[in-house]
């Protein structure tokens, strides 16, 4: 299919593809298996030292991290029903629907246009007002909210805090801490249109072990195959299992199968040799354009204090009315760069969150964002007549 636009969203779904499917075909004509193995356990090693994480847990989708994530928290006993979860109202469908599927009741927190995420005082003011046993925060296109400072006010409050990394993988904030490395589960997706992709796939990151054996746990089917000798064997004494023959077939407690495939686990140590030079080229990309940013004075401009580097697969720009938005998005239309809405925009306009009647907050800031924002691609293989095809609809 010939894509109809000048600058795609995205142009490929490898870093150098011709070489990725000459080396994916090799290893599926030589694969002993495809179901989950040897190279899905090599990613998650190596993404975890890549990430300076102790523990990951790889799943089939970004989407499928964010529900066993939560699945998790209820297992373990740390969140129950009807616990309140805070979560930054600029993001995608798949960080409320697990927060509703479990049980919980999502309160959606107001954004900052400078930041694109929600500020520390916003968060620590939704904590007090809505009494949140627990944060859901996006960090949103390579953005994120002062991590650092209120995981500092979750941990002396009382408060879980889970990261939606999936759009900032090698931000690196004011205190050189990575993004997805604050809460105590981050997720991380390697979607075709992402920093790094496995076709479909995600991976959980946590520090705790605990956590990551109950991962690996509600991952497979809720049983105890993937996990370690020890904790197998604290279970089966419990439960009294006494056998090999019924323990493969025991469950202990609620569980998905969400398992990648060998192919996922081997596309992933495949990209990731590329990953830092894959980020290093988007945040070039990215200066670039923020340096025509700075001389339209009808853009938003971000605060970067939080930041020392903004790694995303996005170019952000928010116009400061509807209309100035409307016409921009007329010119990127016409010189043929396809734009899309900021994430899915306000979550709480979305038909499912009216269905079922969540819990409303006023929300100024995401609703003007949705108004007034959009954003293009940023991958590696742009060339510099892209970036001037951008810079030029911009002026």
């Amino acid at each position: 299919m010939i894509n109809k636009y000048n600058v795609p969203l995205m142009r490929n779904a490898f870093l150098d593809e011709d070489s990725v499917r000459k080396d994916l075909a090799e290893f599926i004509l030589n694969a002993g298996k495809f179901s989950m193995g040897d190279q899905c356990r090599k990613f998650e090693s190596n993404f975890a030292d890549w990430t300076d994480s102790k523990y990951a847990v790889l799943v089939n989708s970004g989407g499928s991290a964010n529900l066993v994530m939560l699945q998790v928290l209820k297992n373990l006993g740390k969140l129950n029903e009807g616990d309140k979860i805070g979560f930054t109202a600029l993001t995608w469908s798949t960080n409320v629907f697990p927060i509703m599927q479990h049980g919980f009741v999502p309160m959606p927190i107001d954004i900052k246009p400078e930041l694109l995420n929600s500020s520390y005082d916003q968060v620590v003011d939704s904590i007090e007002k809505n009494n949140l046993k627990c944060l859901f925060l996006t960090n949103v296109l390579g953005y994120s909210s002062d991590l650092p400072r209120i995981k500092n006010y979750c941990d002396s409050n009382g408060v879980l805090l889970l990261e939606d990394n999936c759009e900032s993988l090698g931000t690196i904030l004011w205190d050189d801490s990575r993004t997805g490395s604050h809460g105590l589960m981050s997720s991380h997706s390697f979607f075709i249109a992402h920093h790094m992709s496995t076709i479909e796939g995600g991976m959980v990151l946590t520090d705790d072990f605990e956590v990551y054996e109950a991962l690996k746990m509600a991952r497979a089917n809720g049983w105890d195959r993937d996990l370690s000798e020890n904790t197998q064997q604290k279970l089966r004494t419990k439960h009294g299992i006494i056998d090999e023959f019924r323990s493969k077939y025991t469950f202990y407690d609620i569980g998905f199968n969400i398992r990648p495939t060998e192919i996922t686990g081997f596309l992933g140590n495949h990209q990731l040799k590329f990953l830092t030079q894959n980020i290093q080229k988007r945040i070039e990309n990215y200066s670039k354009i923020l340096k025509a940013c700075a001389k339209n004075n009808n853009l938003i401009k971000f605060n970067h204090n939080l930041h020392k580097s903004i790694s995303n697969f996005a170019m952000v720009f928010i116009f400061k009315d509807e209309s100035i938005m409307l016409k921009s998005k007329e010119k990127f239309d016409k010189n043929g760069i396809e734009i899309r809405p900021i994430i899915a925009g306000n979550m709480t306009k979305q038909p499912f969150y009216y269905k079922y009647n969540l819990p409303k907050q006023k929300l100024p800031n995401t609703e003007f964002v949705d108004k007034c924002g959009f954003y293009c691609g940023n991958y590696p293989d742009m060339t510099n007549e892209d970036l001037e095809l951008i810079i030029k609809s911009l002026n």
